[in-house]
């Protein structure tokens, strides 16, 4: 039987979509070198620990497994490591994706789901964004994956490849299996809950001086089980026959940062403490999904919608490994 490939299953997003997978009856394989992911979080599924940079790995990979489409979520994606090493963004994440494509197509597997991000679109200003709307990365990161959608265009006309490149905007959430775990910890809401729990002594706010109703920056948090059914609806949608095209995952509503912790304290019936601090390099100040398009086309119907839904799943979790 024919068996789906999920390139950086053993991370966040992608241990999700493989459990997501399963849940639907779906042969898995997890390709991983496990720089960033945990080898505790792939419970379904075969793994095969090796890398997209290793020719070598993948040509075993596809020689050894009969593969149906591939899920892609292998790569780096700090934004502010990217602005202070950009190189090693360009050669993981648009070297290590050509790589994929490359044997891909010689072992004639045109089916392609890509997570990409609302960080192709730069600093924007109008929200919510639509998928037309200028992209303009204005870190290596976002720009990184932006090449990779370019090169999705050009390879889908020459080759008859055929994608669903998914713009994500706040991952977010847990399931109680698996959760969130970063080296290092740079999302906001896990280090909210890192610092109810006593698990971080300081709460750090970047920057008060957006224009924002707060000050604060503004994101769309999407449950990142929400992300794994836009994903398989994805595949479903190209295995019916359905276009190369490109997707927001986004809520569709803002919380700023201050909004976020206010959140984490009714969740915990904690009262935290921060202080301000400078903004983050490469950081826009909103960034607010218009999810129109993947509901209508892929049929996308979000099950996690509520922030204080988004928000409980994240706490259980980390307090469970507290």
């Amino acid at each position: 039987m024919k068996k789906i490939l999920v390139t950086g299953g053993a991370g966040y997003i992608g241990s999700h979509m493989n459990k997501y997978l399963h849940k639907q009856g779906v042969d898995t394989i997890v390709f991983d070198n496990l720089s960033n992911g945990h080898m505790k979080s792939v419970k379904w599924g075969t793994f095969i620990q090796g890398d997209l940079l290793h020719k070598e790995d993948l040509e075993k990979l596809f020689q050894e497994n009969e593969i149906e489409a591939v899920i892609h979520f292998a790569a780096f994606a700090y934004v502010g490591e990217s602005v202070l090493d950009p190189q090693k963004y360009y050669i993981n994440n648009l070297v290590g994706t050509i790589n994929l494509l490359e044997t891909m197509l010689r072992h004639q597997v045109k089916n392609f789901i890509f997570s990409s991000t609302c960080a192709t679109y730069g600093a924007v200003t109008q929200v919510p964004i639509v998928e037309t709307n200028p992209q303009s990365p204005i870190n290596p990161y976002g720009w990184s994956k932006l090449m990779i959608e370019k090169v999705l265009e050009d390879y889908s006309k020459a080759y008859d490849l055929k994608y669903v490149a998914l713009r994500y905007f706040n991952a977010s959430g847990s399931d109680l299996d698996i959760g969130e775990e970063h080296d290092p910890e740079t999302h906001l809401l896990p280090i909210v809950i890192e610092n109810a729990l006593g698990k971080r002594n300081q709460l750090v706010v970047n920057g008060k001086d957006y224009d924002t109703k707060d000050g604060t920056a503004v994101r769309d948090y999407i449950h990142v089980m929400d992300l794994a059914q836009a994903h398989y609806l994805g595949l479903k949608y190209l295995q019916n026959g359905g276009s190369s095209d490109f997707f927001n995952l986004g809520i569709g509503t803002g919380f700023s940062v201050l909004e976020i912790i206010q959140t984490v304290e009714k969740i915990s019936g904690k009262k935290l403490e921060y202080k301000i601090g400078p903004r983050r390099e490469g950081d826009p100040a909103i960034l607010i999904a218009d999810n129109t398009k993947a509901k209508k086309v892929l049929g996308w119907d979000p099950q996690f919608a509520n922030i204080e839904t988004i928000v409980s799943s994240a706490w259980e979790f980390h307090k469970s490994q507290a």
